[in-house]
Parts: C-alpha cells; structure tokens; sequence
C-alpha cells in the first residue's frame, strides 16, 4: 500500500507512529536546551514564521528508534526509485551504515527537528536536503491534535509539473500519525520512461491553538 501511494501521490500515511506518552513526552522536551544544538527562528530568515530545534546526538531514544526504523523500512523503496530514474546511487539496508556514508562527506550534523508553530505562523515552501547525500524520503509526526490543539496549519505538499502548473496538496494527520513524503523528487512515468518532478513541501498559516510537530529527516546535515 506504501508503494502504490507513493506511486501516485508522492507520499503516504505511516498511520500511528508515537504513543500517548511518547508524543507528550516529545512535546515537553522542546524547552529543554540540553536536547538541541540549533534554534531556528523562521522570520529572521525569511523561511516563514514560527520555531523549530534541531536535536543534538545522542538523540532522546523515541526518536533514535523510530528513526531507525523508518529509515530500513523505506530504504528499499528509494532504491526501487532511483532504478526507475537511472540513479547511481544505492542506499544500504541500516541507518547506520547511511549515516556512515554522510559522515564520510562530512555531513555530521543530525536533522531530526521539532517544530512549534503559534497563531499566525507558518513554513514556506522548501526541500531539506542539507548536502551532496539526501535520503528520497522524510516524515512528519503531527504532536498536537487538529481541531482540538489548534486550526490551519495544514501541511502542504506541491508537486512542480514540468510544463504545467503545480499541484498543491493540504493534509492534516491525526495527533501521533505520521506522513511519508517525497522531499527533493517523485518519479512520474511519460512516453519515454520515468522522469523526475520536483516536490516541496510547507506548512498553512496557523489560524488558532498551538501545532507542534516531529520532523524526522534521515540524512545527516554538513
């Protein structure tokens, strides 16, 4: 099912990913300094508006695991895109050993995040990708309840058609579900093959309530 979504939309949903106390847990980890080694201020940089923090190693356990397995999960999945796109590039079975191929490009900063977003705060339209080595796919942990916790603040996701207009999609997960997406390209097949289009992704305007999110990015940053 993974595959087939991915196939046509260029993401899918994880279903449930944290628990109760893994994702409160999370949540009340974001004033902890010691747990961080950046802070980003979105306006200043003009990426939108809003926070986010960058965890430091070693991750906190929930999110070094869940990590881990996404990443082994999903691994055979962007070698059997990059087949499709005549890629070089193959990416091994383990987190470990990926990781070890972005600290030998010194890529050695890790990229998992949270983000909080408050009334009015919002995430322009971008791609992680960090350095020359970037794993095809991240994932989103939504951390507050829509509708409950907070309005807006959809996740946008925008496919960029070659000679055609872009593709907007606005998703909302449920509190402890996580999407699987597309954060650099999609595969997409035409009358010559498969050929790429670009994917980035964003968050809506948050229009009431508080949104907090696990950001779960694979590859490791220079």
């Amino acid at each position: 099912m993974l595959i087939e979504c991915f196939s046509s939309q260029g993401w899918a949903s994880a279903g449930s990913l944290l628990t109760t106390r893994e994702y409160m847990e999370l949540r009340s980890e974001y004033a902890d300094d010691a747990l961080f080694r950046a802070t980003v201020n979105m306006g200043r940089y003009r990426f939108g508006q809003g926070e986010y923090r960058y965890f430091t190693y070693p991750l906190p356990p929930t999110v070094d695991r869940l990590r881990q397995r996404l990443y082994a999960e999903l691994a055979p999945l962007a070698n059997a895109w990059n087949q499709m796109l005549r890629l070089p590039t193959e990416y091994p079975s383990t987190l470990e050993e990926f990781l070890a191929a972005c600290h030998a490009l010194v890529q050695t900063r890790p990229t998992p995040l949270l983000l909080r977003y408050g009334v009015g705060d919002y995430n322009c339209l971008h791609q992680d990708l960090f350095g020359a080595l970037a794993f095809p796919f991240q994932v989103v942990v939504s951390l507050s309840e829509p509708g409950e916790e907070f309005a807006g603040g959809e996740l946008i996701l925008v496919e960029q058609r070659p000679r055609a207009q872009s593709m907007a999609q606005a998703l909302l997960p449920k509190k402890g579900e996580g999407i699987v997406f597309a954060n650099r390209y999609c595969p997409r097949r035409g009358a010559s093959g498969f050929h790429r289009v670009n994917m980035r992704h964003g968050v809506s305007p948050v229009t009431a309530g508080e949104r907090f999110t696990l950001g779960v990015i694979l590859h490791d940053a220079a």
